[in-house]
């Protein structure tokens, strides 16, 4: 049988605050009651015990033997409850939790997480990764950071940054094919995962519209992180973000063969629910975001 069918807790809660000011009208003025309807919470409480809990004197009140057993017990009942849901509103208040891509998580966030929880030591971080738009409505996220338009129902979204991507690949696999001079070179290459439809925009961009890449041995590794990996390691030419891979380009790992960027009309974005804006732990990483990314726009 559940607690809340075989005990009356608003009979104990009554009964509690009762007890500790010794006094139906101090507790009526605690909880928001009448001094009748204490009087009727603690009776239908006696009356379900079969005890009598309190000895009424005209203007005064006082426990009985059966009253006094139980006041400290009801009252430590109700402080464990109290710790518990404190301790639920603390941990909440204190972790942010960020669903955003796995790209965008390794190749940016991971830098700069560091420094915002030295700023915000009272703040837990915890990351999750997925390709997926999440529904706030049934995720435990407090932002998300993902690529779209930064139209969402019911959330704010701030832009981050563009998402315009070229051919990238290491320099010892264009090597192989002489150098890669004019976008007809990269067809003598394997090109990762052929059916991205950046491909095909990105050709059209450099005046190959009709480019066929069908035939081609398609792969797909999930994440554009994970391309990028494949790439440096020779395995093929990536399809990528050159603004996540500006330390590769200058350690020499991989190379950009060319200026021309392509765009598919998405971009990255911070968004969470409006009702959320104020939330301290929001507001935190919504300024840290601010500060640290130049191309953060309100």
């Amino acid at each position: 049988m559940k607690m809340s069918r075989q005990y009356p807790l608003n009979a104990l809660r009554v009964f509690e605050s009762a007890a500790r000011h010794m006094s139906f009208t101090k507790a009526g003025d605690e909880l928001g009651l009448t001094q009748t309807a204490v009087s009727y919470q603690i009776k239908l409480l006696e009356d379900m015990l079969g005890e009598q809990l309190f000895l009424r004197r005209p203007r005064q009140v006082s426990l009985t033997e059966a009253g006094i057993r139980l006041a400290p017990k009801i009252t430590e009942a109700f402080s464990i409850i109290s710790d518990a849901l404190a301790g639920m509103k603390d941990a909440s208040q204190g972790t942010l939790t960020i669903h955003t891509t796995a790209t965008f998580a390794a190749r940016w966030l991971a830098r700069y997480l560091g420094t915002f929880q030295l700023e915000n030591p009272g703040i837990a971080v915890r990351l999750e990764t997925s390709q997926e738009i999440i529904d706030f409505s049934k995720t435990a996220a407090d932002i998300a950071i993902r690529s779209g338009t930064g139209v969402w129902p019911g959330l704010k979204a701030h832009f981050l940054m563009k998402s315009q991507f070229t051919p990238m690949l290491s320099p010892t696999l264009a090597a192989t094919v002489g150098g890669v001079e004019k976008p007809e070179d990269l067809l003598k290459l394997r090109l990762i995962d052929p059916d991205d439809p950046w491909w095909r925009l990105w050709f059209a961009a450099a005046g190959l519209p009709d480019v066929d890449l069908s035939g081609r041995p398609a792969s797909r590794f999930g994440a554009q992180a994970f391309e990028a990996a494949a790439a440096v390691a020779g395995h093929g030419v990536a399809i990528l973000m050159p603004d996540f891979y500006s330390d590769d380009v200058a350690l020499g790992r991989i190379i950009q063969p060319f200026d021309l960027l392509a765009y598919d009309g998405t971009d990255y974005w911070l968004a969470y629910r409006k009702n959320r804006r104020n939330a301290p732990k929001v507001r935190a990483f919504r300024d840290f975001m601010r500060k640290t990314m130049p191309t953060f726009q309100d």
